[in-house]
């Protein structure tokens, strides 16, 4: 029989509720277009049949093309390493840790990441990862409302990912607060317009360095301003970022944000990644999502435990510091491998090829007739260049030579619309990087 979760009736007053005619106008966002007119299947196929449909359906995918494109996901070599251990059964198929003596393997794992993390980022206290970096920013966001208790106004960079805005934005409509969002100047911040901002009535100020056109800026007067009015100084980065420039602890932020994908995590649509948040030990009591602590038991043998749940929502409800109520333990694991891999060392070496790579790129770029570099700072591994086109049409015509060049601007931005985010990683080769300048050459 069919699986009809819900009766005609029931599905009529949802549509009534929400104020649409029928189920299909749930999709009126999707253009025309782009919606598929028919599915063209089969009745009666047999397990193998669907699996060579499948297949064939693959195959028309162009997975060869090469990829300049950044904006907050990267292109990155994973060690062979971390798909081997992260898949094991131990971790791959393991629930949440509540029960600490039956998963003493998981949560000592999420021990040395939160360890790792510390080190990396030079916070005292971090979770054992957030939903993704968007989400664990807003979480930010709510920490410094919650510790400066009747401060009411968050500033936000326009600098920081504007998809990590509207997050933000989200997360904070229902609360009776004002998200003020300064608007940079040119690919750096308006530091001028922001000292005159900070006052005892801001909770916190969110900032991202590197920031989204991947440009670099000192923002020591801003913290030491903010801190002088007791508000707090929320730093979000590109860790690899943070094998060359200086951490969260070092500029003297109070609290740390990221995305982990780059960090041993495969591009997959937009995810799965995880969030990174971490924290002077101070404001620890305001971090949402699970800690790991480590005790001894009763016969004085080292244990893992979630320590501080009374933060939580399965204990405290409405009064918890987030309604987190799961986050991405297996991300964070392949973390944990590819971080322990690389070592110290390793996470300079990766981090100092990054830039250099984009360096090399910027820099041939910057030679060509008709092109220009947008960025009056210093870069790390992406860039925005300036075009005599479209940023759609340049786009188009490096995919038609096996590229993806880059971010189109325009569609996040207003008047951005030459203009293109070019990134590259440690995966990209000379060959590779001198290839994209010639065809730009050729194209402009």
């Amino acid at each position: 029989m069919p699986y009809t979760p819900h009766t005609a009736q029931d599905v009529r007053k949802m549509l009534d509720v929400i104020g649409i005619k029928e189920e299909s106008n749930l999709f009126d966002a999707i253009p025309n277009e782009l919606r598929a007119k028919s599915f063209d299947l089969e009745d009666g196929l047999s397990e193998f049949e669907v699996f060579d449909n499948f297949a064939a359906l693959a195959s028309q995918n162009n997975t060869s093309k090469i990829s300049f494109l950044g904006g907050g996901y990267y292109d990155h070599i994973i060690p062979t390493a971390v798909d081997s251990l992260s898949t094991r059964s131990e971790f791959y198929t393991a629930y949440t840790p509540y029960q600490a003596e039956a998963s003493q393997g998981t949560l000592q794992a999420l021990y040395e990441y939160q360890s790792m993390i510390c080190e990396l980022t030079g916070m005292e206290a971090t979770n054992a990862s957030m939903y993704d970096g968007g989400t664990a920013l807003a979480e930010a966001a709510l920490m410094a409302i919650r510790i400066g208790r009747k401060r009411k106004k968050i500033i936000i960079d326009s600098g920081v990912n504007p998809i990590y805005i509207k997050i933000v934005k989200t997360y904070l409509a229902y609360h009776d607060l004002e998200v003020i969002v300064l608007h940079v100047k040119s690919d750096g911040s308006d530091k001028e317009r922001l000292l005159e901002m900070i006052d005892d009535s801001i909770a916190g100020y969110i900032f991202q360095n590197p920031n989204f056109f991947g440009s670099i800026e000192d923002y020591s007067d801003v913290i030491k301003a903010l801190h002088d009015v007791k508000a707090l100084a929320i730093m979000s980065s590109y860790p690899i970022a943070l094998g060359m420039l200086k951490s969260a602890k070092d500029v003297d932020a109070d609290i740390y944000c990221g995305d982990g994908q780059s960090l041993g995590n495969y591009l997959g649509f937009g995810g799965p990644s995880f969030g990174i948040l971490a924290c002077k030990e101070k404001y620890i009591r305001n971090l949402p999502g699970r800690i790991v602590g480590i005790t001894n038991d009763a016969k004085q043998r080292r244990s893992y435990v979630l320590t501080l749940q009374a933060r939580e929502q399965h204990i405290r409800r409405d009064k918890a510091t987030s309604n987190i109520c799961s986050n991405q333990n297996l991300m964070a694991l392949r973390a944990t491998i590819f971080m322990a891999l690389l070592g110290k060392e390793g996470f300079v070496k990766l981090s100092k090829q990054n830039y250099n790579n984009a360096s090399y790129l910027k820099n041939e770029l910057s030679k060509l007739d008709g092109v220009s570099i947008y960025n009056q700072n210093p870069t790390f591994n992406e860039f925005v260049i300036e075009l005599p086109m479209s940023s759609s049409d340049f786009i188009n015509k490096m995919e038609s030579k096996n590229f993806f060049a880059g971010l189109k601007l325009d569609a996040l931005y207003e008047n951005f619309e030459n203009k293109v985010l070019v990134s590259t990683t440690e995966k990209r080769t000379k060959a590779q990087m001198d290839e994209f300048v010639a065809c730009v050459k050729e194209i402009v």
